[in-house]
């Protein structure tokens, strides 16, 4: 069974986020999202709220599970039984990074890969932190996040 670990700190998970795990899900037999609790960060959502706004973003794909995790990536792709890390590249800019932490993971777990999926253009431009300086000023955010995101994303500001 091919399983793949989708890491990230998804505050909030967008659409562009969404389009990576669909087409993430069909490549691998079972894909968990691997919601990061960083103690060292000010998330607008609590982990346990990341965690059920994805299942609910995600509840028609049944091959996709959603659980926090603190620690390395590389701990959790273990844990799972993984050997794929899958991640998600909107432009140039976000591939020396990416790559960096790809190579260290290889090092860590030389039996974990990185598969990089380039987001689909008309998602090319978003990040979670744009959706949350769109929101923090009433500008609108549906397009860019589930529904169920937005609504969440609203009441916080509120």
């Amino acid at each position: 069974m091919k399983i793949g670990i989708y890491p990230g700190s998804f505050d909030p998970i967008t659409k562009g986020h969404l389009d990576i795990i669909e087409r993430a899900s069909r490549v691998v037999d079972k894909l968990v999202i691997g919601v990061l609790d960083n103690s060292e960060k000010k998330p607008m959502f609590t982990a346990d709220e990341r965690v059920q706004l994805i299942k609910e973003a995600v509840a028609s794909l049944d091959n996709v599970n959603v659980e926090a995790f603190h620690g390395l990536t590389v701990d959790f792709a273990e844990k799972h039984g993984a050997k794929i890390l899958v991640r998600g590249l909107r432009a140039v800019t976000d591939f020396e990074y990416e790559l960096q932490i790809a190579q260290t993971n290889h090092k860590i777990n030389p039996k974990l890969d990185t598969i990089f999926f380039t987001t689909s253009v008309e998602y090319s431009y978003l990040s979670s932190s744009i959706v949350k300086e769109i929101a923090k000023y009433n500008g609108d955010i549906e397009p860019l996040v589930p529904s169920n995101v937005c609504k969440a994303i609203y009441d916080k500001y509120k």
